[in-house]
């Protein structure tokens, strides 16, 4: 069968080439000529393999519409998985060289050393990487990206994004929101202990820090959208690094905050970072923020003399109402960055 050439081309100016047949799906070609894209699903439904087409003609499957809205795709928006080439093509991709992976997937066993409740219907989950080839483990990874937990024997496996930053020990920590029915939330919930064994995919994804100067960073999230936020919030503590920096979190009720007293402690390693907790549906005693962390973005655009970066992590609903927001408001596409999180 004939075959298309594909040219991919990365924000920092890198471009990758491969070859693609008609009845082949982008992402799959690319993974067949050893370039490893950031995916997730590979079935349309999450949106992690957003890319744009520039140049060419292409079928787009079937997909989730929460994870491609239409106005997107109108404007060659796509996701690589379910994306079809009829002609050569020409892409851009929305992340840096550093975030495709040529060659193969980690994959690495690694030890439950916590599973701790920390809000309603949520779990902070601790791994530690097993020793690699070298005898050592690290744990490499960029804020931001995730990790795919597998249970060793069993057909269950999810991504979540990591809440740490990389250090040598090897350590991983994930927030986790416990999904009614959810297989891999009903194993935690039901079967999980200390001193199991889970197998580690990854890391894999393109979402994180984007380097910009020194234009203020305000972060955006949703229920456990939290934690690749608290994950690059880290890293600029760790680098000191000066942005000014605040954080929108957002809750249905009051009782669905979780992790303030460690919002606290970050708080006072980047002392430029503000705090702003925001409940939809507080109680009596509630004193902070009534409302989505949306209707506070939108609120301190209109105060605002430098528009920011913006990085927004959460539901469909959350990404959607808080691009429209801040686009109303004159930031450039190019400064919202977001990833979205779809129950599964």
């Amino acid at each position: 069968m004939k075959t298309h050439a594909i040219e991919l081309s990365t924000q920092d100016g890198e471009q990758l080439h491969f070859e693609c047949a008609a009845d082949q799906n982008l992402l799959t070609a690319a993974a067949n000529a050893h370039i490893v894209l950031p995916a997730q699903c590979g079935q349309g439904n999450c949106g992690t393999c957003y890319a744009n087409v520039t140049e060419g003609e292409y079928f787009l499957g079937k997909h989730n519409p929460d994870a491609l809205p239409a106005n997107d795709a109108a404007k060659g928006g796509t996701l690589l998985c379910c994306t079809f080439p009829k002609s050569d093509l020409h892409i851009d991709l929305p992340f840096g060289h550093d975030r495709i992976l040529i060659g193969e997937i980690k994959v690495r066993n690694a030890e439950i050393t916590a599973i701790d409740p920390v809000g309603e219907n949520t779990l902070r989950l601790e791994l530690h990487l097993a020793p690699d080839e070298d005898g050592t483990s690290v744990a490499e990874f960029e804020p931001g990206q995730f990790m795919e937990l597998e249970v060793p024997g069993q057909d269950i496996k999810r991504a979540y994004s990591l809440a740490n930053t990389g250090n040598w020990e090897g350590r991983l920590e994930f927030l986790i929101r416990l999904q009614p029915g959810g297989l891999f939330s009903t194993w935690l919930r039901e079967q999980a202990t200390v001193g199991q064994t889970l197998i580690v995919h990854g890391p894999k994804g393109a979402f994180g820090l984007s380097e910009s100067g020194l234009r203020p960073r305000w972060f955006v999230a949703g229920g456990t959208g939290l934690a690749p936020m608290l994950s690059m919030l880290r890293r600029m503590a760790e680098f000191q690094e000066p942005h000014p920096a605040r954080l929108y979190f957002g809750a249905n009720r009051t009782e669905e905050l979780f992790y303030q007293s460690e919002l606290k402690a970050l708080q006072s390693e980047l002392p430029q970072l503000q705090l702003n907790y925001c409940v939809w549906k507080p109680d009596d005693n509630w004193q902070g923020f009534c409302g989505t962390p949306v209707d506070a973005l939108a609120q301190d655009l209109a105060d605002t003399a430098v528009l920011p970066d913006i990085y927004l992590c959460g539901p469909p609903a959350l990404i959607d109402a808080a691009e429209a927001a801040a686009k109303a408001k004159g930031v450039p596409d190019e400064q919202i960055l977001s990833e979205r999180f779809l129950p599964a």
